[in-house]
């Protein structure tokens, strides 16, 4: 998922770059989406992740 949000995240740069204002909105939206989901997944599998041995 975080391969997707730099993905998108360069689109939406050579979007910019290139003069495409829509584009480049579109792509970085769902650049931080992706991005935010991540930090999302990744918290909650840190925090369930921790078991005490047994």
């Amino acid at each position: 998922m975080l391969y997707w949000a730099v993905v998108f995240f360069f689109v939406a740069l050579v979007a910019a770059i290139l003069g495409f204002g829509g584009i480049a909105a579109g792509a970085a939206g769902i650049a931080k989406v992706l991005f935010v989901v991540f930090l999302v997944f990744a918290l909650v599998s840190l925090v369930l992740g921790r078991r005490a041995p047994a």
